[in-house]
């Protein structure tokens, strides 16, 4: 039997995972690839590409000569994913579900899996590096700072880490994209995915509401005159301007309506046309993780508090187990309820927590 190390890929149709497993192949590794089908709920729309991406894995795995398993972890991503997903937009916050589809799926029952089979290792095509450092693995940016998802994997566990690989954390998306064409991958040039995790793109709206009826409400400004009405607060986000129903106020400049608030208790939509309303130099956070060490209060960092989001400067400036106030030193716009706050030291992501709310 080869001693060479074994490495389970978490091959998703995309281009991403195919240069994944070949990096792996190349560097010796005993490579087999998993596709996780993790939505089971209509298949026969015009929404769901698991069958195409099903196929483009079979692809990458044949040209590379290397087995492709299969895993339905449907039951699994609503009851740990989903759900909550559900319940924050119920609760008026906007959800991320991309965050703890990495921790509850991708690195823990698609770890679990792999190491039933015997794996030594997984890997993903995630854009992000791992260091080892002096009490254990670290989680550092990527190369490309454009497509750089530890923002996405900041609830992730030091140990759900420690028998992980990510090949692509050196590597542009052009270097990717041009590598799968010279190894004849068909899916070279496929554009990335977006939309939620493992659903896809929808219409978002009509989605949501399948799950959650909507509720109509007054949209009023600050000073609680109604402007129109909305279906459900749910369907909106903080700083949104798009879909408001809004047009012609008497008395009001023409400038666009900006989502300021989402009042559950009286089912009303705050707007308002100032922008800096929807500023805020603070926030506080919880279901906090730390990949190590916690950040030190007061020292400074940076962070993000939405993916490809400019690094800002911050500090910690209240920490306990599951709680902290986080102080920006530039006033931060549309801070959102159930989004994450990721924090980082250099190029070390250090973990975060999920935005409760936004502070003065």
């Amino acid at each position: 039997m080869s001693s060479s190390p074994s490495v389970i890929v978490g091959l998703s149709g995309g281009v991403d995972s195919a240069v994944t497993a070949l990096l792996l192949k190349q560097q010796g590794y005993r490579v087999s690839g998993l596709f996780m089908k993790n939505w089971d709920e209509d298949d026969d729309t015009e929404y769901c590409t698991a069958r195409a991406d099903l196929a483009d894995a079979q692809q990458v795995a044949d040209r590379l000569g290397i087995e492709l398993l299969t895993a339905n972890f449907a039951a699994e991503y609503w009851d740990q994913v989903f759900s909550d997903f559900l319940a924050e937009y119920q609760a008026g916050g906007t959800p991320n579900p991309d965050v703890l589809c990495n921790r509850e799926i991708k690195f823990r029952y698609f770890a679990d899996y792999a190491r039933q089979l015997g794996a030594d290792h997984i890997a993903t095509g995630h854009y992000a590096t791992l260091r080892s450092g002096r009490d254990g693995v670290e989680l550092h940016r990527a190369a490309d700072a454009n497509k750089d998802q530890t923002y996405f994997l900041q609830a992730v566990t030091r140990p759900q880490l420690e028998k992980v690989l990510f090949p692509l954390g050196g590597w542009l998306k052009s270097e990717v994209r041009e590598r799968a064409a010279d190894a004849g991958f068909e899916n070279h040039c496929k554009r990335d995915s977006t939309g939620i995790c493992f659903i896809g793109e929808r219409r978002f709206r009509d989605f949501l509401a399948t799950y959650l009826p909507p509720s109509e409400g007054d949209i009023v400004d600050s000073t609680g005159r109604m402007l129109g009405r909305h279906p459900g607060v749910q369907f909106f986000t903080i700083g949104q301007r798009q879909g408001l129903g809004i047009g012609g106020v008497t008395g009001a400049v023409e400038a666009p309506w900006l989502v300021a608030a989402k009042d559950r208790e009286h089912n009303r939509l705050v707007v308002t046309q100032n922008p800096a309303d929807l500023e805020a130099p603070a926030l506080e956070a919880t279901q906090l993780n730390w990949i190590g060490t916690a950040p030190v209060v007061g020292n400074p960092l940076t962070a993000r508090i939405r993916h490809r989001q400019p690094l800002q400067a911050c500090t910690v400036t209240t920490l306990s187990p599951q709680h902290m106030q986080v102080r920006f030193e530039a006033p931060q716009r549309a801070i959102n309820p159930g989004q994450y706050v990721c924090l980082y030291d250099g190029t070390r992501c250090l973990g975060g927590g999920k935005i409760t709310r936004a502070m003065d």
